[in-house]
């Protein structure tokens, strides 16, 4: 679905350090002049965390803070008021610097398998041990991306929006790795059809819109993703193995967008921008892939998002991304 979008060549992963709404909004576009995107600021605290904003987002369903992290309850309260005070503060600082922006604007939500296995039940399990509760949880997350997607573009009306869901937690779900409440035992593995039917649903709100899905965490399931209409997948590239080739080569073929997170998320000293795509450009040999596709099918950012870095290197980190991908452009080979 989507599989044939063109992207720009660099951007970033979502999460940014500090607290600040407009300086966040000013770095970010200042940054990436064809690809910007809605900074988070998790520093803020809960409800600025991905988990409490998407939760912000959700219709019919409202969570809440608890000891043990965010909870499904019965009414909109303080968590979910102030969640949804922070993207609106985001949104107006986003639309403030984005004056008569024309060009791709990506916006970040966690993806329904994720906000399963993070968000907890009344009694304190993770929505992800109910199908019926993980069925609603998407249905509802669904219409909220809906009505979000919508907001963006009524604020932002010269741009086209790439909707990223962040599924760090998916393999983990794959795999029966999540674990219960106790800790002693894991919740069993969703079988691979409900997840990728979900997931397909979740992708299918965006319409004729790309869908971006994002994972910094290892063994990444490029072809289940590629299979529910992503139409890019964005991922750490440090953790990819060689176990990985295949799923890459494949979804390259098929028209599949990479995300390659090749500058780090914390404060690292940063290479010369060719020493960062070194590896890209070794992995494209190793496919077989013809080098003058490298452009039109990757797109640069850090490895994960920015929020445990320091502003100065966030900013640095952003700008490396960016001429980095300038390298990979005029050098391919």
């Amino acid at each position: 679905m989507n599989a044939d979008f063109s992207f720009a060549p660099a951007t970033g992963v979502g999460s940014l350090p500090g607290g600040d709404a407009r300086e966040a909004a000013k770095t970010v576009t200042g940054s990436f002049e064809d690809f910007p995107f809605l900074a988070e600021l998790p520093a803020r605290g809960p409800g600025a965390d991905m988990i409490g904003r998407t939760a912000g987002l959700l219709v019919e369903l409202y969570a809440r803070v608890e000891p043990s992290g965010w909870r499904i309850g019965d009414r909109p309260g303080r968590d979910t008021k102030r969640a949804r005070s922070w993207l609106r503060e985001d949104l107006d600082a986003l639309e403030e610097h984005t004056q008569g922006y024309e060009g791709q604007l990506k916006v970040q939500a966690v993806g329904p398998w994720t906000l399963a296995a993070a968000l907890e039940l009344r009694n304190g399990e993770a929505a992800l041990s109910d199908p019926g509760a993980c069925r609603d949880l998407a249905g509802s997350l669904a219409e909220g991306l809906r009505l979000h997607l919508a907001e963006v573009r009524r604020r932002v009306p010269g741009a086209d929006v790439v909707l990223q869901l962040d599924e760090p937690s998916l393999t983990a779900v794959l795999r029966g790795q999540v674990r219960s409440a106790s800790g002693y035992r894991t919740h069993r593995a969703v079988d691979r059809q409900v997840v990728e039917g979900t997931l397909r649903d979740v992708v299918g709100v965006h319409g004729d819109g790309p869908v971006v899905v994002h994972s910094c965490a290892p063994d990444v399931p490029f072809a289940l993703l590629r299979r529910s209409g992503a139409a890019a997948v964005s991922f750490d590239f440090s953790l990819l193995t060689e176990r990985d080739d295949d799923a890459i080569g494949e979804a390259v073929e098929a028209g599949t967008r990479l995300f390659a997170g090749v500058v780090p998320g914390v404060d690292a000293p940063l290479s010369d921008p060719a020493g960062s795509v070194m590896g890209v450009r070794t992995l494209w040999r190793r496919l077989g892939l013809r080098p003058g596709l490298l452009a039109e099918a990757v797109t640069l950012t850090p490895s994960c998002g920015l929020a445990g870095a320091s502003p100065g290197y966030a900013r640095r980190a952003l700008a490396h991304c960016v001429r980095a991908a300038r390298s990979l452009a005029d050098d391919p080979e």
